[in-house]
């Protein structure tokens, strides 16, 4: 049983995607439980490639395939993850803000925050302030991650946070942002909750959030 867990930990760390369902499959079927899988292998791989990442041994492509190797992987586990009744770690509702239709970082940054064990809801890119403030105001969302690339899109974090204030949510969740233009002075100036510089620290952040 050990051996399928560290063989399919190993394939996501080496962004192994046509492995890693067959493996969590052949984990379940020799009777291993749902979370014991996710946490064990899924999670602890993607938290070992956090952490290759932030030492520099890791960079943005293997980032993507390892955390679509646990996607792959995860597809095969998620029923079995709901009839165990498994609480996720938080619900994190993301998106490019209007404006903006980058999303590589964004992607990244849900993918390894699924990976963590969180629930996610991707809105996509061009994302108005709207938008975000409904699934807030629906209770769907602990914290909301808002994404920009361009200077001339960063306001939109500031209009998106004041929307919030505005319906009467603002407190209902944490705001991260992030983004190749940004910094923790801009964050603290428009009011975010935290700020994160690359998707590796992002999942710490959300983390730290939610006290996990």
């Amino acid at each position: 049983m050990e051996k399928v867990l560290n063989s399919l930990y190993d394939a996501i760390v080496a962004g192994d995607a046509s492995r890693a369902p067959g493996l969590v499959q052949q984990a379940l079927d020799s009777g291993l439980p749902a979370p014991q899988i996710l946490i064990e292998a899924m999670i602890s791989a993607m938290n070992h490639v956090g952490k290759m990442f932030e030492e520099g041994e890791f960079f943005i492509p293997e980032m993507l395939i390892a955390a679509r190797a646990m996607q792959a992987g995860l597809a095969v586990l998620k029923p079995h993850l709901m009839q165990a009744d498994v609480k996720a770690t938080g619900r994190v509702v993301a998106g490019t803000v209007k404006g903006d239709l980058h999303d590589i970082g964004k992607n990244l940054v849900c993918m390894l925050l699924e990976g963590a064990g969180f629930e996610i809801i991707d809105l996509g890119t061009d994302v108005v302030p709207e938008k975000f403030v409904e699934v807030v105001k629906e209770g769907k969302a602990d914290i909301v991650a808002l994404s920009a690339l361009l200077t001339t899109t960063m306001p939109n974090m500031k209009v998106t946070i004041e929307a919030l204030k505005s319906a009467g949510v603002r407190e209902k969740a944490k705001v991260i942002i992030g983004g190749a233009p940004l910094t923790q002075a801009y964050a603290d100036q428009i009011g975010a909750d935290g700020f994160a510089p690359d998707a590796s620290r992002a999942v710490a952040l959300a983390k730290s959030l939610m006290g996990v």
